[in-house]
């Protein structure tokens, strides 16, 4: 008998199902499929959860020295003009040197981030740029469900599909 249904698709479809409707359920906090599909997702969607709960405060805070392009009050990058060695001229980039602080994953973090990687898409919005879910999960969805003792998602029964007659369900995180 196998550990996982197999919902009438071959392996690889499956798994990339699977990953597409997790990913979905992260992003936008609730799905709607097929029943036996929400099974699935649940009991992937409630490990990423609890491994993210764990996992959430094992970081340290770093200050790291980081050269970036100086702008100016516009937001456009500061040039300025320069003479090469032959004589031409062109135009460069200013650059600053800044101290910012930033958080470095502790290793069982790290490692943390990279099974939730494999669960899940990467993801972006409609301007281009890339939604970090492993982070929206350590930081959105962690902290509200801290106190859960599992059964972090919820399967709601929404009846029949028209078309086909299979059962219709709502999956939800908490």
């Amino acid at each position: 008998m196998a550990i996982n249904r197999k919902l009438g698709r071959t392996t690889d479809q499956r798994v990339a199902m699977l990953k597409i409707q997790t990913t979905d359920l992260i992003l936008h906090g609730k799905i709607q499929t097929t029943l036996a599909r929400a099974k699935e997702v649940k009991a992937i969607a409630d490990s990423l959860i609890a491994l993210a709960i764990k996992e959430k405060d094992n970081f340290e805070t770093v200050e790291v020295k980081v050269k970036k392009a100086k702008l100016d009050a516009k937001g456009n990058k500061v040039t300025e003009r320069v003479t090469s060695k032959n004589g031409k001229e062109y135009h460069r980039v200013v650059k600053e040197e800044i101290t910012e602080k930033r958080q470095k994953d502790l290793p069982s973090r790290l490692n943390a981030r990279r099974k939730m990687m494999k669960k899940i898409n990467k993801v972006k919005d409609s301007e281009g740029k890339t939604i970090d879910l492993t982070s929206k999960l350590f930081n959105e969805i962690a902290p509200k469900q801290e106190g859960r003792v599992g059964g972090y998602t919820r399967i709601i029964k929404a009846g029949p599909r028209r078309g086909d007659s299979a059962e219709v369900a709502i999956l939800q995180i908490l």
